[in-house]
């Protein structure tokens, strides 16, 4: 079963992206360098800024308020719901003047709103803030787990000594959850660089395909221009990232089990 479901499929993509002139034809593709910017730009871009979010934001709903506590179901939904329709909902939002955003603008403040996905830099931006919007929730709670786990005793050595606020923060909770936090980011960069729902249903890679990820190039190689091998490659092209990436996680991983 091992063998059937996972060495094959691997295997099979690795020989199938195996041809050096796949590569050669991918890189002469100026299409091909952007897509790498783009990539690096949404995967550390979004993976930074919604793992440093969710962990003050754990530390937000740590506070014992209860229209705090009320507020965490209502915070979790966008990870709750499918991916397909949380996406397609913000395309449309940002579709034009027909969209929520641009609506509102003209109604509140009688602004006119941008074209947002036939500008690169707004339609990327709009994939980073519906990729952070969506999954933040997740590690939030990650965080907020880690956080209850902490004792309570040590909180309260940190109130006696007078660490509070942003010293308990910088003194305390970054200590504690630091090896969590290196983790987390290394386990999200990796299911980042292989996301495809986000850029796919959201700018769909607009203007032009200027937007397109690494994910999505590959599939409009394979599907729409009826080169699979030259499709896997664009995907696979990922791999001298993804393998330091898990050893580094591995390796991480292998430290928090010795510390506990």
């Amino acid at each position: 079963m091992f063998c059937a479901f996972v060495v094959y499929p691997v295997a099979y993509g690795l020989s199938m992206a195996s041809e050096p002139s796949l590569y050669r034809e991918l890189w002469a593709n100026p299409l091909y360098a952007r897509t790498v910017v783009n990539t690096a730009l949404f995967v550390g871009v979004g993976v930074n800024v919604k793992m440093f979010l969710a962990l003050l934001l754990s530390g937000f709903f740590m506070r014992r308020r209860w229209w705090i506590k009320a507020l965490l179901p209502i915070y979790i939904l966008p990870w709750a719901l499918p991916a397909i329709p949380a996406f397609v909902s913000f395309h449309w939002m940002l579709i034009g003047e027909e969209g929520l955003v641009d609506s509102a603008l003209s109604a509140l403040f009688g602004l006119q709103g941008p074209l947002w996905f036939h500008d690169r830099r707004l339609a990327l931006g709009s994939d980073i803030v519906a990729y952070v919007w969506k999954w933040m929730p997740f590690w939030t709670l990650t965080f907020f787990a880690a956080r209850v786990a902490i004792p309570r005793e040590i909180y309260e050595a940190a109130d006696v000594d007078g660490a509070s606020g942003v010293r308990r923060f910088v003194h305390v909770i970054v200590p504690l959850l630091g090896n969590l936090y290196l983790v987390c980011t290394l386990l999200s960069t990796l299911w980042t660089i292989g996301d495809f729902t986000t850029v796919s249903l959201v700018s769909e890679g607009a203007p032009a395909h200027s937007t397109d990820v690494l994910a999505t190039l590959g599939l409009h190689y394979a599907f729409e221009g009826a080169q699979p091998s030259l499709g896997v490659a664009a995907v696979m092209s990922a791999l001298p990232v993804l393998v330091p990436i898990t050893l580094i996680l591995m390796r991480a991983l292998g430290t928090r089990e010795m510390q506990l």
